[in-house]
């Protein structure tokens, strides 16, 4: 079966599992239950579909998919609006695979290195699609105790960098989320085969990426907070904001906010005086 229906597939059992019939607002149906949350014929009734239909749907045998029977199973199965958008991206009609083209480099923003410049006393990232590097200012290498050179990918820093699982005190609140974005990233891009690759290789060598990825989990760059655990400066907590621009919608500028007169704040202005904060 097509890879996207397959994925298809496998995110609704997802979202059916975790679903009790009382949590959908439904009667359970009669006789024994083999699954945790929802039963198929449950799911199809509340969605108003046929059973056999659904039964199509996420057995990867149902090739076209309406809006509105998209929307009446986010519905039912009470779908935020980001898993909402990742269940119209899976059930989008299959594309023939695009010749591979080579390889372009991303080139960053020059608004948002601008707007880069003045934030000069925050640790600061501008990420491309994939999590790749674009530019970095020093606070942010300092920070997070890598390089973290442009081109690198931030996904790998995040699974395969011990300085992260060091750094990072809530690694895995902050990697879970990095799995949940790749994965809302790739069904953006079914065809793009480096970010398939990353995530593949990720999933092969990483339990815990194995582990998040099959939970099935999506979520976009949202803020979060991160805590911080640094050699010198000790605790720091920051707030992490994400600024995008309409016309480079792939790029995200991440700021390192802390609130004012916290211990975090105080101690930022030294470390940036510790270091020459060129923008990379």
């Amino acid at each position: 079966m097509p890879r996207d229906r397959a994925a298809l597939g496998a995110f609704l059992r997802s979202r059916r599992d975790r679903l009790t019939p009382s949590q959908a607002g439904i009667e359970p149906f009669p006789g024994a239950r083999r699954v945790p949350g929802l039963r198929r014929d449950e799911l199809a009734v509340a969605a108003g579909v046929s059973p056999d239909y659904y039964s199509r749907l996420e057995q990867g045998r149902q090739a076209n998919v309406s809006a509105a029977v998209l929307d009446a199973l986010a519905r039912a199965l009470r779908l935020d609006e980001v898993e909402r958008a990742h269940l119209h991206d899976l059930a989008a009609p299959t594309t023939p695979r695009r010749p591979a083209t080579p390889r372009t480099v991303q080139r960053p923003d020059p608004g948002l290195l601008r707007l880069m410049d003045t934030l000069h006393q925050v640790p600061v990232l501008l990420l491309g699609h994939r999590g790749e590097v674009l530019a970095r200012n020093g606070l942010l290498a300092e920070i997070l105790g890598s390089p973290l050179e442009p081109g690198a990918s931030f996904v790998r820093y995040m699974f395969q960098d011990a300085t992260a699982r060091e750094r990072i005190v809530n690694w895995s609140d902050f990697a879970s989320a990095t799995v949940a974005t790749m994965r809302r990233e790739m069904a953006r891009r079914p065809h793009d085969r480096r970010l398939t690759a990353l995530m593949d290789e990720l999933r092969t060598t990483d339990r815990d990426v194995a582990q998040w990825w099959d939970d099935h989990g999506v979520r976009d760059y949202a803020s979060v907070n991160k805590r911080i655990q640094h050699p010198t400066a000790g605790p720091m907590s920051f707030n992490i904001e994400i600024v995008c621009t309409p016309h480079e919608p792939d790029q995200r500028l991440v700021v390192y906010t802390s609130e004012p007169d916290s211990p975090t704040a105080r101690v930022l202005p030294i470390l940036a005086g510790w270091i020459a904060v060129p923008r990379r």
